[in-house]
């Protein structure tokens, strides 16, 4: 008998894939967050192959800060493009303008802990039972409680403390009227993972992520890229580097690392040999020791 055996980038393809058609089978509205980072991207890709050869069965959804990296959104339009997707776009000024959220004060106000309150009123507004994210365990401490499906109540919070168990690849989408999941098919995938994947598939990411010349500005040794979002403090100065970003998010707290990397094998080479995890290089988690768990509880992402 002929043996058959899979890498384990296939085997966790393939059980992302199982999750997402679960999701399909469960839930009557899905929508799949987009941010055009790495990890949404793979996750678009999953999903093409999840539903091929028909097209994927639910949107993509982009909370927009109006903090974001230019090249993350050039590159979200033409992903859309190529795919054919259905996006849709909420903003986190209308949430100001509304005046349902405040803008941070201080020198560098970050948008980051906004999203929660515009992606709740969007999950509201189009009435979603189930949000897909990009979030792993390996991110951080608060993300390595996750469940594949993480319920949220009417609120729209997360409680730690009370989730559902996941046995023998059984997955409970029950829920009551109001409530709804967010489900992580890459709960199991590491950040060497991500990248591996993006290079076996050949996908396109945003050209942040490989080395460039950047003006950013040292702030406690997070590197920050310079933006109409930060103002100078004391005497800092902005310089320019040779950089590359590992994650993606609002510029105000995404940090940069010095880099060479310029093509996939350098950033895989260099991700194996790193000792500080991509979420290391967010200004936001630093808050406080549970600045991310705090703001699961909220409903974020």
């Amino acid at each position: 008998m002929q043996s058959y055996n899979l890498s384990h980038l296939k085997q966790l393809e393939s059980e992302a894939i199982f999750i997402m058609r679960e999701v399909a089978a469960q839930f009557e509205k899905p929508v799949l967050l987009f941010s055009g980072g790495k990890d949404s991207i793979v996750m678009v890709r999953l999903a093409q192959k999840a539903f091929w050869p028909a097209k994927f069965p639910f949107p993509l959804m982009h909370i927009d800060t109006g903090h974001n990296f230019e090249e993350t959104i050039q590159f979200r339009d033409e992903l859309v493009a190529q795919t054919g997707a259905n996006l849709i776009i909420r903003s986190v000024q209308d949430s100001i303008d509304k005046g349902r959220a405040v803008e941070e004060k201080g020198l560098n106000p970050s948008r980051n802990s906004l999203q929660t309150i515009t992606l709740l009123d969007s999950i509201e507004e189009f009435k979603f039972d189930a949000a897909f994210g990009g979030a792993r365990r390996d991110e951080e401490k608060a993300r390595a409680k996750e469940r594949f499906f993480s319920h949220r109540d009417e609120f729209g919070q997360w409680d730690p403390k009370n989730q559902r168990p996941e046995l023998w690849n059984l997955f409970n989408g029950k829920k009551q009227a109001g409530e709804h999941f967010r489900v992580f098919p890459l709960s199991n995938w590491t950040e060497m993972d991500v990248w591996q994947y993006i290079s076996m598939e050949g996908l396109k990411i945003p050209s942040i992520y490989f080395t460039h010349k950047r003006t950013i500005v040292n702030r406690g040794g997070m590197l920050l890229a310079k933006s109409d979002y930060i103002t100078l403090i004391g005497n800092e100065q902005y310089e320019e580097r040779q950089v590359r970003f590992r994650t993606v998010g609002d510029m105000t707290c995404t940090g940069a690392v010095e880099s060479g990397a310029a093509s996939l094998e350098e950033i895989i080479q260099e991700v194996a040999s790193a000792r500080v995890t991509e979420r290391g290089t967010r200004a936001d988690d630093k808050r406080s020791e549970a600045a991310m768990e705090d703001r699961k509880k909220q409903g974020y992402f």
